[in-house]
């Protein structure tokens, strides 16, 4: 990979910047003691001596980018210093202040910025360079041939990094936008200003400081620029060369050049170049081309947020593939998702072409979106292109920034302090605050007893009712307490008579539902589906990108499904009416358009609701063209896209009150029924088959609506069967997928693309399980969340982080700053930061032990925390000093070493650490036939396990883990006596001669050979498994292979090599 550190786009207010006396050439220092400048950039590294270069420059007129031509070739360690003497606008694209190494991934320079030959090994800052004549690039270029091991080259540049010249190899970094309107190269500045101090780290890590060459550049005839334009205003600056680039880009369809398009998958590459045709080439990016390095010091805040960017070696094919298509094109065109992340995946391509010198003089750089993948989106689309968006791309880098700082400085903390606890982010742990805080609602709850009572009428037709009214008194949900009361009041009831005393009828409108966004997606899928929220985002996908219909074509079968807005086109809204009025007729259709506006905090309208591309394209039409799953979701969007624009459906409702002749004692028996299905009617239909909810309801209700509806005031009832019922108060449910989505789009964490990976990686980290869709925190979790609770409240703070995200969007807007927003956050964060730094380890425990501490000790016998072993010690919760072990010992350790309970053990933890027992005594199964040794069944660190045998000095019994049986109880001698028979040899493996093994693994059996392993199915006994079906398990697809992986041939390498030095 390579790495580099890149500083964010600038935003469009660009202060005027000072250089330090200190690095000032002399000729400068007199005139006055800080010389302002348009930009300034800095290194982080030691000096080292350099020559001077010229550069050439040109602007990229159409997209509204200044793209740089960049010099490849280099010969040996260059850096310089120089300030600029020519009108230099403010760079206003998104793009960033430096640009990476144009090599292949396994170059082995060590850079500032190098655009050199793969094979360079050269490091230096390169700015301000000049062309070099033809020879000498050509015997540059034979020198570097002779390069060693090509390996990870690393740039290192902040937004601050001095603007320089170097004299023969050098290339520009792409710092700010230097060119003039028509191209022109770059006018050099004097002799005087062209000497200074540069930073630069070399390879060796040495640092050095030498002057650079007073030597004027050749190559460039052109009149110099006075020193003192560099003073003009930068505000005029900026307004001037806006009133230059504000030039509207031109249509690119109907195609009049070549142009190329770079989407983000290969399903929707082919999809869109069907509708396209021979005058595009649509190549697919496979999403981010880099991201930030995942290791300490990516982001720097000292640094003022610079970034540290990593190319993974697979983005190399992709970006090398888009270079080439680029030759002879006009056009580039980048359709990336219509978000966040990708105006990002935009803003990076472009930043990885520039500095690979792809985008030439004649190319325009344009940015389209669209929100469905069908044919008329995509060219109404490119006849509406645009630059990128200065906005979204600072709102990717803040959230990237501040998300990476939170993990990067937690995550390490929580190493140390809660070993086993892998991380912790934004709203993560937010997410995760959620599911602990109402685990710990449900432990302190305190359920309370309450009966009600309820009649049957038997005459003349029989209905239930419930008890509303006694002794003139309306009863509330605690009025009858105790079994006592229940059975005075029933006495009562029996020796009443009862007759109809009111009659009330109405009507109610239930309106139809807003169309899906991403998180009601989510949570119908989630709850009428079954769907886990990341599998229905995969899908979703899946039916954005397209498929191939019957007919051959291709296309997109939904809109965007990352979507927090509302909106449908009008179009669609006419298509969508139009078919109403086809399949329902009329009445069902309503007057006018429904319009649907969210209500939840931190809406964003920009996106239309997800929906059907083409609304007649009905379910039954897709069978057989779509797996089961994805008929399923698209049938759900289909039938909810159809409801929303129809009308209301309307419920009549009767409430029938009953008393006695005083009207002491009331009875009340409600009922509805529909009296116009409306909107329910697209439910109904004959297309939505395969989500149809049962109407055995619907058929009952309308039964008791008739008997009600049958009564009158005044008629007699005979009462019959009075039943008495004890309830208790239930705790909070635990939330599941869609209710925990539902939760934090309510409170407005986190954004609806967020919510599938969220809930993933909490599963991922065993933070929660889930078990019959409810999400359960493991224990490990509630420590890292009330770990983060005590140490850094702000990250877990509901409102917090909901006001974090509201920042966010307003950074997308233009409204905030970003890296004022990082700055304000990192100030109060760094803090939190020092000062868990200085928490001991005892500390933590005493805080999780006074947290958790009913939850820990609730199992011990008598719950005394006396140490049964020594009598004098106190049992207390400690973290094992080895491994990530969690443990219940005595405080009288090392004196004493009793545990009493463990609650992980090294990278494992128990299937219910909730059930986890004291330790006890070995149980006694019984006799091995055989050998007539004892049997035990033992519960040890790890869980519970069989021996066979007692433990004695030098002697290791053999023993088999029972961790998979879930009910240690029920094991027997057979059952342990089976266990303790494995690992079994099944025979020889037929290629090579080595055994293959049958063996009990932590969750089940497996079979074994070398270091492949596979799973023997839930579905298959032990028994059943014969040497036939190992090798057919071995040799599927979802194998484990363990050990350090084979060294690849080096034949390629060498091949490789010997084409470089040809």
């Amino acid at each position: 990979m390579q790495r580099c550190l890149l500083s964010s786009p600038p935003t469009s207010n660009c202060a005027a910047l000072r250089l330090h006396p200190s690095l000032m050439p002399k000729a400068m220092r007199s005139t006055s003691a800080f010389v302002p400048l348009f930009k300034m950039f800095f290194s982080h590294s030691p000096p080292v001596a350099t020559k001077n270069d010229g550069m050439s420059v040109r602007d990229g007129k159409s997209s509204g980018f200044s793209f740089r031509r960049f010099h490849r070739h280099w010969k040996k360690l260059k850096g310089v210093a120089a300030l600029k003497g020519d009108k230099a606008a403010p760079f206003e694209s998104p793009a960033s202040t430096s640009l990476l190494n144009s090599a292949k991934p396994d170059s082995t320079s060590n850079s500032l910025v190098n655009t050199a030959n793969p094979d360079s090994t050269s490091t230096s800052l390169v700015i301000n360079a000049k062309p070099e004549s033809k020879a000498s690039l050509k015997k540059k270029k034979q020198s570097r041939s002779k390069n060693k091991k090509e390996q990870v080259s690393s740039t290192v540049v902040s937004e601050e990094t001095p603007v320089a010249k170097s004299s023969k190899t050098s290339s520009l970094v792409g710092t700010s936008n230097i060119s003039k309107k028509n191209g022109q190269r770059l006018k050099q500045t004097s002799e005087k200003i062209s000497t200074g101090n540069l930073l630069t780290e070399a390879p060796d890590g040495s640092a050095s400081t030498k002057k650079q060459s007073k030597k004027n550049s050749t190559g460039s005839g052109r009149k110099r620029q006075p020193v003192a334009d560099v003073h003009e205003p930068v505000q005029k600056q900026v307004q001037k060369n806006i009133s230059q680039r504000e030039k509207p880009l031109k249509q690119l369809y109907p195609p009049t050049a070549k142009s190329v398009m770079v989407v983000e998958s290969v399903t929707k590459a082919k999809v869109i170049q069907g509708y396209l045709g021979d005058m595009f080439e649509v190549l697919p990016s496979y999403g981010h081309v880099r991201d930030l390095a995942a290791r300490s010091g990516s982001v720097r805040p000292d640094d003022d947020f610079s970034m540290v960017w990593e190319v993974p070696s697979a983005a190399w094919t992709h970006l090398k593939s888009i270079k080439v298509a680029l030759s002879g094109a006009e056009n580039l065109v980048l359709a990336s998702d219509p978000d966040r992340e990708g105006e990002a995946i935009a803003w990076h391509i472009i930043e990885m072409l520039q500095q690979q010198d792809a985008l030439g003089e004649n190319v325009t750089v344009a940015r389209v979106v669209f929100h469905e993948i069908t044919e008329a989106s995509i060219k109404s689309a490119l006849q509406m292109p645009r630059e990128i968006d200065v906005n979204l791309v600072h709102a990717y880098l803040a959230r990237r920034a501040l998300d990476y700082l939170i993990g990067f400085n937690i995550s390490p903390l929580l190493w140390r302090k809660l070993p086993g606890c892998q991380s912790a982010g934004r709203v993560q742990s937010a997410a995760l605050s959620l599911i602990c805080d109402r685990e710990t609602e449900i432990d302190e709850f305190k359920p309370l007893e309450y009966w009600s009572i309820e009649v049957r009428f038997e005459e003349p037709n029989s209905f239930p009712a419930h008890l509303t009214h006694f002794n003139s008194k309306k009863l509330g949900q605690f009025s009858i307490s105790s079994d006592t009361e229940a059975k005075d009041v029933q006495q009562k009831i029996n020796i009443e008579n009862f007759k109809v005393i009111n009659s009330k009828r109405n009507t109610m409108r239930r309106n139809p539902p807003a169309p899906y966004i991403t998180s009601t997606l989510q949570q119908d899928a989630a709850n009428k589906l079954n769907f886990p929220a990341t599998y229905t985002m995969k899908l979703a996908q899946k039916l954005y990108e397209g498929i191939q219909l019957s007919d051959g074509k291709a296309t997109g079968l939904i809109t965007y499904s990352r979507t927090d807005g509302l909106h449908i086109s009008d179009e669609a809204v006419k298509d969508i009416r139009s078919l109403v009025m086809e399949r329902y007729g009329s009445r069902f259709t309503p007057e006018n358009a429904c319009k649907y506006y969210k209500k939840v905090k931190n809406a964003q309208e920009a996106h239309e609701a997800i929906r059907p591309t083409n609304i007649r394209r009905l379910p039954s039409m897709l069978v057989g063209a779509l797996d089961e799953d994805s008929l399923k979701l698209y049938t759900l969007i289909w039938s909810r896209t159809m409801a929303c624009q129809m009308e209301p459906s309307i419920l009549e409702q009767i409430q029938l009150e009953t008393g006695n002749c005083d009207e002491s004692i009331i009875f009340r028996s409600s009922c509805s029924r529909v009296e116009f299905l409306g909107y329910q009617s697209a439910y109904q239909d004959v297309e939505s088959g395969t989500i149809r909810f049962k109407d055995n309801e619907a058929s009952h209700n309308a039964e008791a609506f008739g008997i009600l509806s049958s009564l009158k005031k005044g008629d007699q009832l005979c009462i019959g069967e009075v039943e008495i019922k004890q309830h208790h108060t239930q705790a909070p449910p635990r939330y599941s997928e869609g209710s925990l989505v539902k939760k934090l789009e309510e409170l407005g964490i986190g954004r609806p693309s967020t919510y599938a990976s969220t809930l993933k990686v909490l599963q991922d980290r065993n933070y929660v399980t889930v078990k019959s869709r409810v999400l359960y925190p493991e224990f490990r979790g509630r420590m890292v969340s009330a770990f983060l609770s005590h140490h850094f409240s702000e990250v877990t703070d509901y409102s917090f982080t909901a006001d974090m995200e509201t920042e966010l969007d307003n950074v997308s807007v233009g409204l905030t700053e970003w890296k004022g927003l990082l700055r304000d956050y990192w100030t109060r964060f760094s803090s939190y930061c020092s000062r868990a730094e200085s928490v001991h380890i005892h500390q933590v425990e005493k805080m999780l032990e006074k947290t958790f501490g009913d939850f820990l000790f609730a199992s011990l016998p008598n719950k005394s925390r006396t140490c049964p072993s020594c009598m004098e010690g106190t049992l207390i919760f400690k973290v094992s000093r080895f491994g990530a072990g969690y443990f219940i010992g005595c405080n009288q350790h090392p004196k004493c070493k009793y545990i009493a309970k463990t609650l992980y053990g090294d990278e494992e933890e128990e299937e219910s650490p909730q059930k986890s027992n004291t330790v006890e005594e070995p149980k006694l199964l019984g006799l091995n036939p055989g050998s007539n040794e004892k049997v035990l069944l033992k519960n040890g660190p790890y869980g519970y396990y069989v021996q066979l045998g007692e433990d004695r000095t030098g002697y290791l019994p053999k023993r088999s883990s029972v961790s998979h049986i879930k009910n240690v109880d029920t094991i027997t001698l057979e059952d342990a006596l089976e266990l303790l028979r494995y690992p079994v040899t099944l025979g020889e493996h037929p290629k090579d001669g080595h055994p293959v093994i049958l063996k009990l693994a932590k969750v089940g059996f497996s079979v074994r050979h070398r270091r492949t392993t596979a799973s023997v199915p839930k579905s298959m006994k032990p028994k059943d498994v014969t040497l036939e079906k190992a090798l057919d398990l071995l040799s599927s697809k979802d194998v484990r292979r363990s050990g350090r992986p084979r060294n690849k041939p080096k034949v390629e390498e060498a091949i490789e090599s010997s084409n470089v030095v040809n």
